[in-house]
């Protein structure tokens, strides 16, 4: 949505002649789906035209929602001809004449898929995360750069950066309500996010790639893990609070505490970043049933303390007292 929102200058990122702008979905779950209802939002020129997904069920199901949404779906103007599925779908939704394409599959598709798009001069959002390995970060900074030569809009899935409680929090905090940052202690404690199935579950004849595609998550190669899949956003946030200083090391612990049939991720892991002038940062992720939770940000300064309890308004403790209350929006 928001790199939809960037596009309100229309006009001048595809001509005159243009008065749509055209969106390509690539990737057609949940998230993808309400990455492309969320774009549809935005303008009465925003047309869906083309989709993709490994498998039909899911692109189809997608495409009927969408469809069925009185706000939007008689812009959603995809043809089955403009239904691809498997796993070159991307290109073909790519090659299709879109303006605009969403990247929404599982992330270890993603340095390909970005990789495309940005050869392809398309415009981009790029869920979250980019990559699950270094190489795979490393092409996806090679595509950033070469989107920047091009003059391409390429916007990442790191939606708190787009909320208005956290932009007017970090502001603050840049601009010294805690004094110097000494320390801060992040948190991604939750349950699971998508559990696998046990394998008396899996149908006969399905193959093993298929399998790992419908229960991505739990497969490293697809997800990364908890802390690469769902706590980045919280690693995120330590880098929003430093100011993009980057840490000098970083130390990990984790494992698996529970059996997770065949799937091969940890649940619970722990990173301790060092940064210059002895500041730290503890990112403590996991994903166990029936444990304690908690999604925070606390920011400890020379000064004060911060902190982001949950979905909570930000609050500053210290020289200067602050709680966020200004507008809401959708990240």
């Amino acid at each position: 949505a928001t790199a939809l929102a960037g596009f309100s200058i229309a006009t001048h990122a595809y001509g005159a002649s243009s008065d749509r702008i055209r969106v390509g979905l690539v990737g057609c779950g949940g998230r993808g789906s309400g990455a492309a209802a969320q774009a549809l939002s935005t303008s009465e020129s925003v047309v869906l035209t083309a989709m993709a997904d490994v498998f039909e069920d899911r692109l189809q199901s997608s495409r009927k929602n969408l469809e069925g949404n009185k706000q939007f779906g008689q812009r959603v103007k995809v043809p089955e001809s403009a239904c691809f599925v498997g796993l070159d779908a991307y290109q073909k939704v790519i090659d299709s004449g879109v303006d605009v394409v969403l990247l929404a599959t599982p992330p270890g598709f993603r340095p390909q898929h970005l990789r495309a798009a940005v050869e392809a001069g398309k415009h981009v959002f790029c869920e979250k995360p980019v990559a699950t390995d270094a190489p795979g970060v490393r092409s996806v900074l090679q595509s950033a750069a070469q989107a920047k030569e091009k003059n391409l809009a390429l916007v990442s899935g790191f939606c708190w950066r787009y909320h208005p409680a956290r932009r007017a929090f970090y502001q603050r905090i840049h601009q010294g309500a805690i004094g110097s940052i000494r320390a801060i202690y992040a948190t991604y404690l939750t349950g699971p996010v998508k559990p696998m199935p046990p394998a008396s579950s899996r149908p006969a004849g399905m193959s093993d790639v298929e399998w790992q595609l419908r229960n991505w998550y739990n497969f490293v190669w697809l997800s990364g893990d908890g802390l690469v899949e769902q706590a980045c956003h919280s690693i995120d946030k330590i880098a929003w609070a430093m100011n993009g200083v980057l840490p000098l090391k970083a130390v990990a612990t984790g494992g698996r505490q529970f059996p997770n049939n065949e799937g091969n991720i940890f649940d619970h892991i722990d990173v301790f970043y060092e940064f210059p002038d002895g500041v730290r940062a503890f990112m403590a992720q996991r994903q166990i049933r029936n444990c304690y939770s908690d999604n925070s940000d606390y920011l400890m300064g020379s000064e004060g303390v911060g902190t982001i309890k949950g979905s909570s308004d930000p609050v500053i403790t210290g020289k200067e007292s602050w709680r966020y209350s200004g507008p809401k929006a959708d990240m």
